[in-house]
């Protein structure tokens, strides 16, 4: 039960970083609307990093590679299919869509990686409380950026603040059912997850590459459009930093 309580902290712990963009609810609407663009773009460059050096390589080395592609491809296939059944659920009468469809994939995305992270968390606490501890550490430094991304995604995507606040708060929790399930389902945790990272990664992808980053070719300025592009890379650079940093 020790083991059991010290998951449920850390799952909330995780939980709580999708709060990160609470700061925004202080913000002007015109100041929120300059900085939203740049949140995108940093977002972007983070979901293409994460999945290549944290997701991909921690498949990889837990099954072959062309099985790990394999969900990989079908990953990004499943949210084309999603995006394609939410564009048509809110567009089909050719009407303006108030909210865009990605924002949904983002919220899946996010619910089926945190799920993951729970996962994972339980099996490094049943490992040992202090590489439960570490691992936790590892895991929140990685959700940080990707979450602030992730509301600037929301807002821009049609939520108003708040409401882009509490789905992606709801979206976190996924890590505390999935820690809890962990501890109940420690024998088969080991087993499950090198299937739900390419799967996560393949979701990511697509949404990076689909969504994400055709909104810069919509900025003609070349002033905005290399600020945008700068935080892309950034994005890119803070998870490549975590993996070289926090990863064997």
């Amino acid at each position: 039960m020790h083991v059991f309580i010290w998951i449920l902290i850390a799952t909330i712990a995780d939980g709580l970083v999708s709060l990160v963009g609470a700061f925004s609810l202080f913000l002007k609407e015109k100041i929120l609307k300059k900085i939203i663009f740049a949140l995108v773009a940093f977002s972007a460059g983070a979901l293409l990093s994460g999945a290549f050096f944290h997701l991909l390589p921690e498949a990889l080395e837990r099954i072959e590679a062309t099985l790990a592609f394999g969900f990989v491809l079908i990953g990004f296939i499943l949210f084309f299919l999603i995006e394609k059944i939410l564009r048509w659920h809110h567009c089909h009468k050719n009407e303006k869509c108030k909210t865009h469809p990605f924002t949904y994939l983002i919220l899946v995305g996010d619910g089926v990686h945190n799920f993951l992270d729970g996962l994972i968390i339980a099996a490094s606490f049943i490992i040992g409380i202090p590489f439960g501890i570490i691992t936790t550490l590892m895991i929140l430094a990685h959700e940080l950026p990707q979450e602030l991304g992730d509301f600037g995604i929301l807002v821009y995507g049609g939520f108003s603040r708040i409401k882009a606040l509490l789905f992606n708060f709801l979206s976190q929790l996924t890590a505390v059912a999935g820690g809890i399930i962990g501890y109940f389902i420690s024998k088969s945790v080991e087993s499950f997850v090198p299937y739900v990272l390419p799967f996560a990664a393949g979701g990511f992808f697509y949404i990076a590459a689909s969504d994400l980053i055709p909104e810069f070719h919509k900025e003609p300025g070349l002033k905005k459009s290399l600020s945008s592009f700068s935080f892309f890379i950034l994005g890119i650079g803070i998870m490549l930093t975590l993996k070289l940093l926090f990863e064997h």
